[in-house]
This record gives structure tokens, sequence and C-alpha cells, in this order.
């Protein structure tokens, strides 16, 4: 088999906390017979975890066995790199712990450097535990936070895409009482320019129309219930129109989530975590794909944590991980399609 062909992309998996359900859902997903005949998949995990998954879903065993230091473009459908020297978590163990924070860093970390080195073409993320990570001594609050430091993006955002929404939000991964210190007009800007860019050139919307949520209840109710709209968001929503983006609000969250709206823009931007992620999950729980925005390279993952409460007990659905593989898929191919390509029967100038 020729080890070196391209001619479907190759999309790294990591495995995320081994006490979670990643192992599960990645199985299950890649059993899908479209998505194996979609591209190539390189798994970075534990290979004793990907086989006891399977074998409890009754999933015969799809993939070849690599140890992680061997990884290069492969020409198999699916290559589990293997971290068989990392501590082994037991089927019946859930819950954080200090081992599982190690396990999912070195799989990130390690998928950062391969499609760095163009060994991968997008990177797709099963749940990690921030607590697990906390106790190993990592101090990221998420992937998006991890990827951003590690390709020095200046600007991201977290772009949740599903059949009937797509959400971007202004604020990750913060305590609520503290959003008001960091909450500026740059902060509000980014989201709206980052998703008209990714609507025009990921997902095909010509003209995007973005809805923006308010802060406070009734998006302040001109300064009645807080003064942020006024002065922040506002003003980031006149930058972007001045930039030529074609944007509105600040209107209630309470109502501009509504079956109308969700028609009539191509995404809402939402102020903090919670306020776009209800309506998502709501919506399209096993359905919903975190799509990282200012990124140099693609990167999705499930919209749903590591779930230790139904581990390794066949219980996940794994229809948000299909999803994010699926949409990966996508992505790279949009990507590719939009390169410059060189004159027929030439070399490029």
């Amino acid at each position: 088999m020729d080890e070196t062909s391209k001619e479907r992309p190759t999309i790294g998996i990591t495995m995320g906390d081994p006490a979670g359900i990643g192992a599960e859902v990645i199985v299950k997903a890649l059993a899908r017979p479209e998505l194996r005949a979609a591209a190539r998949y390189v798994i970075f995990g534990l290979n004793e975890l990907l086989t006891y998954a399977a074998d409890h879903a009754e999933i015969d065993s799809f993939w070849v066995r690599d140890h992680h230091e061997n990884v290069h473009r492969y020409g198999y459908d699916c290559v589990v790199l293997d971290y068989d020297e990392l501590a082994l978590p037991s089927p019946t163990e859930a819950g954080a712990s200090k081992a599982g924070g190690i396990a999912s860093m070195t799989f990130c970390t390690d998928a950062i450097e391969a499609i760095k080195a163009k060994k991968i073409d997008a990177i797709v993320t099963a749940p990690i535990s921030k607590e697990s990570w906390a106790l190993a001594g990592y101090h990221f609050p998420g992937h998006t936070e991890l990827l951003a430091k590690n390709f020095r993006a200046k600007r991201v955002a977290m772009l949740f895409v599903a059949p009937q929404i797509k959400v971007v939000l202004a604020t990750i991964h913060e305590q609520l009482f503290e959003i008001r210190h960091g909450f500026t007009i740059g902060r509000v800007f980014t989201p709206i320019d980052l998703a008209d860019q990714a609507l025009r050139e990921w997902f095909g919307v010509a003209k995007p129309k973005i809805g923006v949520c308010g802060l406070n209840p009734h998006a302040g109710e001109a300064g009645r219930f807080g003064d942020e709209e006024k002065r922040i968001i506002r003003p980031a929503i006149l930058m972007a129109t001045e930039a030529g983006i074609d944007v509105e609000g600040p209107f209630p969250a309470d109502t501009l989530f509504i079956a109308a709206n969700r028609r009539k823009y191509d995404c809402i931007v939402a102020m903090y975590h919670d306020q776009g992620l209800i309506p998502v999950k709501m919506l399209a729980f096993n359905e919903a794909v975190n799509v990282t925005l200012g990124l140099p390279i693609i990167r999705t993952s499930p919209d749903h944590g590591t779930a230790f409460d139904i581990a390794h007990r066949n219980r996940a659905d794994e229809g948000s991980m299909a999803a994010a593989i699926k949409l990966a898929v996508e992505l790279v191919g949009r990507k590719q399609a939009a390169k410059p390509q060189p004159p027929a029967g030439g070399k490029e100038p």
C-alpha cells in the first residue's frame, strides 16, 4: 500500500482523558463506513482502551497499531498511535486524575506537533478534564487556549456548529463575575469578525448576516440594567459594520435564539459561555461541533465533556464526535480547494 498517498485527508484524533468517553465515541464514530471512506485517521491514544471500547460495543477492530514515536503519513485507513508507556486507568475507574491529565495533554501536544510537521491535515479532540489538567500541573482552561498558545494566535474564538444554529462566543472559559474585568470592544468585535470570515471561507455563505446578544437582561434596556451594551457592544458592532460586516444588535438573548431569528441570522454572537451553549445543547446536543476560529489549522471537537459517570459502559452517544470528524474532513476539503492551483501541465511560477 502506498504510504505517501494523499487522495484523502488525514485527520488526527486525540483520545482525551482516558477515564472519559473519548475512546468509546471515537471507536463508534469511526465504525461508520461513510466516515472511514472519507478520510484516513491517526488516533493519538491508548490502544488497550480503544480495543476495550470496541469489544464492549461488539465492533471489530479496524485499525493498525503503531507506536506514537513513529508518527508519519500513513497509507492505512486508520492507525492508532499507542502510548503504552503511560499509566492506564482501570475501565471501571472514573473521575479526574493526574495520570489522566498527563495522558490527555500528551495526546494533544503530539497532535499539534504532527500537524505542524504536516503529518496530519486537521485535529479532532475528544473531551479532556480541566480538573485532570490542573492536577497534572497544566494551567490551560481548555483546548482553545492551549492551541492559541502553540500557534501564537492573537485572536481565537469558539464557534459551535449545528444543523439548526451557529453560535460564536465573545468570552470562553471565564468565571461569570470576572467577565466584566476583561470585557472590551475588541472582545466583542473579534468573534464577529472571525465568524464572518469563517462563514464566507468555510461554510460558503456569500453574504453572512450576524446577530449579536446583549450582555444584560433586556440588552440593558437603555441602561436601566447595565451600560455594557452602550459602552462596549454597540461600538464593536459599529466597528464591524464599518469593516463591511452585516451585523445587527445587541438584542435580548432570551429572544434572539427563537426559531424565527435563527432563520434570519447565519450566526449568533453570545457574550459568555452558557448564554450561547444552553441553546446549542438544547437544540443539538448530539450533533453540535466546536470549531476553533483564528488558528492556522483546522480543529474541531464534540460539544460535550468527558462524561466520567457513564465512561467504559457502552452508553455514550457518538453523534457529536461523528459530526466533528465529518466537519473536519469537509473543512480540509474546502481549504485545499481554495488553495491556488499550479498551471495545468506545468510547475508553479
